[in-house]
């Protein structure tokens, strides 16, 4: 079992950024992609970005490449994302999830990832 906590949400304006956090505990060496979900009011939940736990490979959304970062602390078990020039589409209930694989070159579905966090707020206005 892995448990995984989002913290770092909030309000922001247009063009502002927010740094969330993904803390890991529990087997998270069985965790070999780490992703970011988004969720929308209305729409079904999409991949961000996700990272290879291993080997640092990253893998963006096209809508948010160049504005967000993934990265990982394994020292920390913890794993972020840096969202910069913010944009109101952006606005979502962002999760944290953990998939035991890691697809080449894409994020995966959803159904691809077995632990999930409680998800945090980021809303832009």
């Amino acid at each position: 079992h892995v448990q995984l906590v989002e913290s770092g949400g909030g309000s922001v304006q247009a063009g502002g950024s927010l740094r969330l956090s993904c803390a890991g505990s529990g087997d998270t060496y069985s965790s070999y992609c780490m992703g970011w979900f988004r969720q929308a009011p209305g729409k079904e939940r999409e991949g961000v970005a996700r990272i290879n736990v291993k080997y640092g490979i990253t893998v963006y959304a096209d809508s948010v490449k160049g504005r967000f970062t993934i990265s990982q602390d394994n020292a920390k078990n913890t794993v972020y994302l840096q969202m910069n020039s913010l944009k109101p589409e952006d606005t979502a209930l962002y999760y944290c999830a953990a998939s035991g694989r890691c697809t080449l070159g894409r994020i995966g579905s959803a159904d691809d990832y077995t632990g999930w966090g409680q998800g945090t707020q980021v809303t832009v206005s």
